[in-house]
């Protein structure tokens, strides 16, 4: 990862990270409830929908069925274990799906932003389209929940060279739009400060699915990977995201296996059940003034 955007330092050789209560795992579950346009108003660097010419009614339908039916069987899940999350929204399902946002609302679930439209991708926005994008989600949270938004995720994953400083410029206090660490980790932004929670690529239903695997083996992964980071974070603190899409998980043969292994990590002493903004607070007041002493005396070492 370049430097001017994030410095170096192993995570074995950092101060101990401790969370609230001596938790040694950070769980951060984050479903993506995506708004995907069925008539993209424009395509650019990439064509968001794979059959061509528009409209992809069978990739459109797929995504439809997360809102209208997978994602209430993922509330009625999240409510018998009562897990708290933070939503990588794409900003317009609040405002077509009313419904969605009380429903989030009334599990005070935290809404990052997941920009626009899952189709309007920030590959090649100028810094004003994309500052207007980020200013347009944070008003639209604004006034439909009363509260500033906190995180940024930008859609598909189709982050700029200007992301990081842009987020900061526009308030949001962090990003997850990076995947280099199991810990957060302080950027280098131009003005403000931005700090990165950790994403997952690799506990992602979506990419599971793309590589032809089911949800057993995504509740097998999603074990394997816990029973690592529950023995490292005996000694340093861990994040451990996993990263839902309601159109997937929420189908009736899937969510058996993703349950039993939500059961599994639940069961362990030790385990922050938390959100995105819980996190950012946390870690600014508890350890970032050791981690960023850590890393000027690194800096200093070296040069």
């Amino acid at each position: 990862m370049d430097s001017d955007l994030i410095a170096y330092s192993p995570i074995v050789q950092r101060p101990p990270l401790r969370w609230p209560g001596g938790a040694r795992v950070a769980l951060w579950i984050v479903p993506n409830i995506e708004h995907y346009e069925y008539l993209p108003k424009y395509v650019r660097t990439r064509d968001p929908w794979p059959r061509s010419p528009h409209p992809d009614v069978l990739g459109y339908s797929q995504r439809d069925y997360g809102n209208r039916v997978g994602l209430w069987r993922f509330f009625d899940l999240s409510d018998d274990l009562g897990l708290r999350c933070t939503v990588s929204l794409n900003m317009t399902v609040i405002q077509h799906y009313p419904a969605i946002l009380e429903a989030m609302e009334k599990r005070k679930w935290e809404l990052m932003s997941h920009g626009i439209y899952n189709t309007r991708y920030h590959l090649d926005f100028t810094p004003e389209e994309e500052r207007a994008a980020m200013l347009e989600s944070r008003e639209i949270h604004r006034t439909l929940t009363g509260r500033e938004q906190r995180g940024w995720f930008s859609p598909a994953i189709t982050n700029t060279l200007n992301t990081f400083d842009l987020a900061a410029e526009c308030g949001y206090d962090y990003t997850a739009d990076l995947y280099h660490d199991d810990q957060p980790t302080p950027l280098k932004v131009k003005s403000g400060k931005l700090l990165s929670i950790p994403y997952s690529i690799d506990l992602n239903d979506a990419i599971v699915h793309r590589r032809g695997e089911e949800a057993d083996d995504f509740a097998r992964q999603i074990k394997d990977h816990f029973d690592t980071v529950y023995a490292e974070g005996a000694e340093q603190g861990r994040v451990m995201c996993v990263a839902l899409h309601p159109y997937w998980v929420g189908q009736p043969h899937r969510l058996r296996a993703v349950r039993s292994a939500f059961e599994y990590i639940l069961s362990h002493q030790g385990v922050w059940q938390t959100t995105g903004e819980n996190i950012v607070d946390w870690y600014n007041a508890n350890y970032l003034p050791l981690m960023e002493s850590h890393l000027a005396a690194r800096e200093a070492a070296n040069g």
